[in-house]
C-alpha cells in the first residue's frame, strides 16, 4: 500500500511540474511603465521579470534595506527539512514542531513572551517581513509534500504583490504547514496569513502590514525509552525493527496552541526641495524632489496567547513533578499584548554632496500587559502541591509602561563604505536604566584581482529581565524571581572573497546575569560566560561539480550554563548542469555536529531547558536530492535521512527522547505566476 502511495505521489508531482512549466513559459510579456506629461518625464522601465526589487525594514524608524527574494533554484529543497534550519538545530523532530538554534551567534535572546520563541521558525515576524516593488503583479505559490498516508507532511505557501502605480503597492501572504509526524502524538499544523502595503511618494511614505498566526502542536513528551531507536532488540526480545508509530510516548492527550497578531504602520513625511534639470535635447525639464528632513511615526501592536492542555490525569501525575492548580487536568492560558509608538526626526543622507550620512533621533513609548492563570483554589483541601516558600502573592494581570530615547546614524549609499549605529536609553518603568547600542561598518575593495568584503560589528545590551521570567504561575510551574539586568557585549567581524567563495566570521560574546531555563523554570547565572565562535564557508567548483562547505567552531566558558556543540559541519556535494532550458542540481548533503548535553524540551513551557544527563550529537544526517528549475517553476524530489541504517549508527536524536524523522521521500513545486 505504501509503495502504491509513493508511486502515485511521484506521478502526481511530475505531472504538476510539467503542466506548470509549460503554462508559465508563455507568460512574462514586457510592459512599458514610463509616461510623460506637462514637459516632465519619468524614467522608463523595461522589466526583465516580475520582480523589480524587495526590501526589509530597519527598526525602529522603518528605514529600508534591500533584501534578496527567494526565486533561486539552488538548495530550494532545504526549506522543507525540519532539522535544516541551521547547521545545528535542536528540535523535537517534526515539521512545524519546536526548535532552538545551537549556533549561538544566530540565536535570539529570550523574548517578552517566551512561549513563542521555540516556534518562531514557523511564525511571521518583522525580521521575515518583505515588501516588493513589482513591475508586473507577482504571485509565488508553492506546495510541498512527503511521507505516507499515516506520516504525511505538507506545506502550502503563497505570496502576492502588485503595484497600483509606480509608488504604491499591496501584498498578501498565506502559509499552511501540516504534518502528522513520523511518531505517535506528534502532529503539528499551523495557519498564518497577512496583508501589506506601501506608498513611497516624493513627500509622504507609508509602510504597513498585518499578520495573523495560529500554530497547534500535539505534545508527546518524547518516547518512553531511547532504546527504541538506539537498540530496539534489547526492548523487543531480539527483534531489530520497529514501526515508529508503535513506539510509546510519555504523553498522549496534551496540546500546545499559540496565537499571535502583529500590526505595523510606519509613516514618514519628508521636507525638501525640487531640483530641475534640462534634458539633453533641451525640450523637456526633469524635476526631482530632494528630501532633506523627515518626520516619522511608527505604530506597532503585538498580541500573543499560549495554551497548554493535558486531559490525562494519570499521565500528568507521572510526567510532571508538581501540580499546583488542578489535579484532574491542565488548562493553562497566558495572554500578552503590547502597543508601542515611536516618534522621530531624521536628517536624510545624500540631499547634497556634503550630507554623507543620515542622522535621526526618536522616542518610543510602549504599554505591555500580561495575564496569567488565576490562583483561586484551596491547595491544602485539594491535596495540591504547596507553592515554594519564596512565592508571594501577585495579581494575575500586570500592565507595564516603558519608554526609551534613542539616536541612529546610518550611511546606506556608497560602494566603498557603509555603516549603521543605533543607541537607546530607557527612562520609564521597567525600562529605566536599560542601554542598547549596536553598530556595524562594511567596506569593499579590490584584493589580488578579487573583491574583498569586510564587515565589523559590535553590540552592548543592558536589559531588564522579561516579565514572564520574573513572575509566572501555572498548573505545573510557578516562580517569583528578582533577576538583575542582563548585560551582553558582542563584537566580531566577517571577511568574504567573491571569486573563491570564501567567507570567514569570528565573534566573541560576554554574557553577565545570563537567563536560561532549568528543570524548575528560569534561572539567572550571576557570573560571566564567554562564547567564542569561528565559522568558515568555502565553496569549490570544477566544471559542473560543486562542493559547498561550512564549518563552525564554538566554545563556552561554562557549558553548564550555555552548552553548545563544539563543531558543526554542513557539506553539500552536487552536480549543477543544464539540459536545454531545464536547470538541475543533483547531489547529496549532510549535517553533522559533535556530541554535547543538548537541551531537553518541556511541553508545559514550550521551551528548551538545560540538562546534563544525556549527550546528543555525533550523528550525520544526509539527504539525496534532485533540484530543478524550468522557466518560472522550481521543483525537487528528495530522499531525506538517506543514511539511516546505512552508516552513522542509530543515535539520531536532536534532543533527549525526541528522535529525528526516519528516511522519507519528499517533493515540492514552486511557481512564479506572472499576471
Amino acid at each position: 500500500m505504501k509503495k502504491n502511495l509513493t508511486s502515485a505521489l511521484i506521478t502526481r508531482f511530475i505531472a504538476i511540474c510539467f503542466v506548470y512549466a509549460f503554462s508559465f513559459s508563455v507568460y512574462g510579456q514586457e510592459h512599458d511603465l514610463g509616461h510623460s506629461h506637462n514637459g516632465i518625464t519619468e524614467k522608463k522601465l523595461k522589466p526583465i521579470s516580475s520582480l523589480s526589487y524587495s526590501w526589509k525594514l530597519i527598526d525602529p524608524l522603518g528605514l529600508r534595506e534591500l533584501a534578496e527574494f527567494d526565486t533561486l533554484m539552488l538548495n530550494y529543497y532545504r526549506n522543507y527539512i525540519p532539522s535544516a534550519a541551521s547547521e545545528a538545530w535542536a528540535t523535537t523532530g517534526n515539521y512545524g514542531a519546536q526548535g532552538i538554534n545551537m549556533i549561538f551567534h544566530e540565536r535570539e535572546a529570550i523574548s517578552d513572551f517566551f512561549f513563542r520563541d521555540a516556534s518562531a521558525r514557523w511564525l511571521p515576524s518583522s525580521e521575515k517581513m518583505r515588501f516588493y516593488n513589482t513591475r508586473i503583479p507577482m504571485t509565488l505559490l508553492s506546495f510541498n509534500a512527503g511521507g505516507t498516508r499515516e506520516t504525511s507532511q505538507e506545506r502550502l505557501q503563497g505570496i502576492f504583490s502588485g503595484n497600483i502605480n509606480s509608488k504604491a503597492q499591496i501584498g498578501g501572504m498565506i502559509d499552511y504547514p501540516y504534518s502528522k509526524g513520523s511518531y505517535s502524538n506528534q502532529a503539528a499544523k499551523g495557519f498564518a496569513w497577512g496583508l501589506s502595503g506601501s506608498y513611497l511618494g516624493d513627500r509622504y511614505e507609508l509602510q504597513a502590514y498585518f499578520n495573523k498566526s495560529n500554530i497547534l502542536n500535539k505534545e508527546s513528551g518524547g518516547i518512553t525509552d531511547m532504546l527504541y531507536i538506539t537498540d530496539p532488540a534489547e526492548l523487543q526480545g531480539g527483534i531489530t525493527t520497529i514501526d515508529p508509530k508503535s513506539i510509546p510516548t510519555k504523553l498522549s492527550n496534551a496540546h500546545t496552541n499559540i496565537w499571535g497578531t502583529d500590526i505595523y504602520v510606519n509613516n514618514r513625511y519628508k521636507v525638501g526641495y525640487w531640483h530641475e534639470e534640462t534634458a539633453d535635447d533641451d525640450s523637456t525639464v526633469v524635476r526631482t524632489y530632494i528630501p532633506v528632513t523627515s518626520f516619522i511615526h511608527t505604530l506597532r501592536y503585538k498580541d500573543a496567547k499560549h495554551l497548554f492542555i493535558d486531559t490525562s490525569t494519570s499521565e500528568m501525575s507521572r510526567y510532571f513533578e508538581n501540580i499546583y492548580l488542578d489535579p484532574t487536568q491542565t488548562n493553562d492560558v497566558t495572554n500578552y499584548w503590547s502597543l508601542s509608538n515611536t516618534v522621530g526626526i531624521s536628517l536624510l543622507e545624500g540631499f547634497n554632496k556634503y550630507a554623507k550620512f543620515g542622522l535621526a533621533a526618536y522616542i518610543t513609548h510602549q504599554v505591555r500587559r500580561y495575564t496569567l492563570p488565576a490562583d483561586t483554589l484551596d491547595r491544602a483541601e485539594l491535596n495540591l502541591t504547596p507553592f515554594p516558600e519564596n512565592i508571594g502573592t501577585f495579581a494575575p494581570s500586570t500592565t507595564q509602561q516603558l519608554a526609551w530615547v534613542g539616536a541612529q546614524l546610518t550611511k546606506q549609499r556608497g560602494s566603498i563604505l557603509t555603516y549603521a549605529a543605533t543607541a537607546e536609553l530607557g527612562f520609564l518603568g521597567e525600562a529605566a536604566g536599560e542601554i542598547k547600542a549596536q553598530g556595524q561598518v562594511s567596506t569593499r575593495f579590490k584584493f589580488i584581482g578579487d573583491s574583498l568584503d569586510i564587515r565589523a560589528f559590535g553590540e552592548f545590551r543592558n536589559e531588564t529581565a522579561p516579565y514572564l521570567t520574573q513572575r509566572y504561575r501555572s498548573n505545573h510551574y510557578v516562580w517569583q524571581n528578582d533577576f538583575g539586568k542582563r548585560r551582553t557585549v558582542t563584537f566580531g567581524g566577517e571577511v568574504s572573497l567573491g571569486r573563491t567563495g570564501t567567507r570567514l566570521r569570528a565573534s566573541l560574546s560576554n554574557l553577565q546575569n545570563h537567563i536560561y531555563f532549568g528543570a524548575d523554570g528560569p534561572r539567572q547565572y550571576g557570573g560571566s560566560v564567554q562564547v567564542l565562535s569561528l565559522s568558515l564557508k568555502q565553496n569549490f567548483k570544477v566544471g559542473i561539480l560543486h562542493w559547498d562547505n561550512s564549518i563552525t567552531y564554538q566554545t563556552s566558558s561554562n557549558s553548564d550554563i550555555i552548552a553548545l556543540p563544539t563543531l558543526a559541519v554542513y557539506s553539500n556535494l552536487y552536480l549543477l548542469f543544464r539540459i536545454a532550458t531545464l536547470h538541475a542540481q543533483l547531489g547529496v548533503d549532510c549535517n553533522y555536529y559533535t556530541s554535547y548535553y543538548a537541551p531537553a524540551y518541556q511541553p508545559a513551557l514550550a521551551s528548551f531547558v538545560n540538562q546534563n544527563e544525556y549527550k546528543i550529537g555525533n550523528y550525520p544526517f544526509c539527504n539525496a536530492y534532485l533540484n530543478m528549475k524550468l522557466s518560472r517553476t522550481r521543483f525537487y524530489i528528495m530522499y531525506t535521512h538517506a543514511n539511516r541504517g546505512l552508516f552513522g549508527g542509530s543515535n539520531y536524536f536532536s534532543v533527549p527522547f525526541y528522535p529525528l524523522n526516519p528516511a522519507r521521500l519528499q517533493f515540492g513545486v514552486c511557481v512564479d505566476f506572472v499576471n
